[in-house]
């Protein structure tokens, strides 16, 4: 029996690629920025639209992918081309638990390349996570009704003699900032200082690094011999300046008050023009009342009072850090280090944080 034009073209059509009944306006729509493993994945089994990209309305079969008619104009080459990828594609779909139907037809999907995206916006620096104070001391003081363990943020100071550190301990015994000895002089180098810095930063804590000023070296070297050491990083903390007496060293002369205030404003001048942050001054008493009582004013200070409330040593001086302990213990550090506190809540160490950290 003769079969008219039409009946010959769909009993082809069943014949070679089962023809589905979903038609074209119904194929799954391809997001403009799938990438090639997307469209691999698409191939392999039934995907969420909402996954997708554009909204598309849903189709009869579900495992109809995209239009599985035969190509238009019937060109032999690209039906075998077609072919040829579903032979492909189908153990790959078994392979991930996907199986694809034997018979089906699916037609290779060609991804468009994706637009340029936009930069995203910088975001807002994040607050690092607040520890509690677990810190022990070996020469325990009884600092009265205002304890160093009264403030929220506490803190350490190191330098080569304590070791190797394991800072991600250090970190949840409550080192929430640290202070890292950089420099002496103008030709020393802690040997730990790059070490440190480095395992610090990658503790997720906050640090900052000191020098150790000689009286009988220029200001200006020392300067160049600390920013030569100490990178230029975002979101370290002020550089400090250590002034003291320091009759252990080989310089150990002492020189007039003023002549004392000329070197440390040179020093800190040359430092906060190249790290855009005032620094941070460190004392102790005898040093304070020597040199700096009533002076510089407009720095903050950084105060060494282990045995008494810094009000006591320090009458009417304004402070951002205490250092109350150098007898400190602590899990993640071999032997005794120095004990800190900031002066303020925890809402004020992050403001503090956020205006003076680079």
């Amino acid at each position: 029996m003769r079969l008219s034009t039409v009946s010959a073209i769909v009993l082809a059509c069943l014949l070679t690629s089962g023809c589905s009944t979903s038609t074209p306006d119904k194929a799954l729509a391809v997001s403009p920025e799938t990438t090639n493993a997307v469209a691999v994945a698409a191939a392999a089994g039934p995907v969420p639209a909402s996954n997708v990209g554009a909204t598309t309305a849903p189709t009869s079969d579900p495992h109809a992918l995209a239009w599985a008619g035969p190509v238009p104009g019937g060109q032999p080459q690209m039906q075998a081309q077609i072919q040829s990828q579903t032979q492909m594609l189908e153990p790959m779909a078994s392979s991930a638990g996907m199986p694809v139907p034997g018979e089906r037809t699916v037609a290779m999907l060609v991804p468009v390349p994706a637009e340029p995206q936009a930069p995203a916006a910088p975001s807002s620096r994040s607050r690092s996570q607040i520890y509690s104070q677990r810190f022990r001391d070996a020469k325990p003081i009884n600092f009265g009704p205002v304890s160093p363990r009264s403030h929220a943020v506490h803190g350490v100071d190191i330098s080569r003699w304590q070791g190797d550190i394991d800072w991600a301990k250090l970190r949840t015994q409550g080192a929430n900032f640290a202070f890292i000895k950089a420099t002496d002089g103008g030709d020393h180098l802690d040997p730990m200082f790059k070490t440190n810095w480095r395992r610090a930063k990658e503790a997720g804590i906050r640090r900052g690094a000191y020098h150790f000023f000689y009286w009988c070296r220029t200001a200006g070297e020392q300067a160049d011999w600390f920013i030569r050491n100490v990178p230029r990083e975002a979101g370290a903390l002020p550089p400090v300046i250590d002034v003291e007496w320091n009759g252990e060293s080989r310089c150990s002369q002492r020189i007039s008050r003023t002549r004392v205030l000329e070197k440390i404003k040179v020093f800190a001048d040359r430092l906060e023009k190249h790290y855009g942050q005032r620094p941070i001054i460190y004392t102790a008493p005898d040093f304070y009342e020597d040199n700096l009582s009533g002076e510089l004013l407009d720095y903050p200070f950084w105060l060494r009072s282990v045995a008494a409330h810094p009000s006591k040593r320090y009458p009417n001086r304004k402070w951002v850090f205490w250092q109350y302990s150098g007898s400190g213990l602590s899990q993640g550090v071999k032997g005794k280090i120095d004990l800190n506190v900031f002066h303020g809540s925890e809402q004020q160490w992050h403001d503090w944080v956020a205006a003076k950290a680079r």
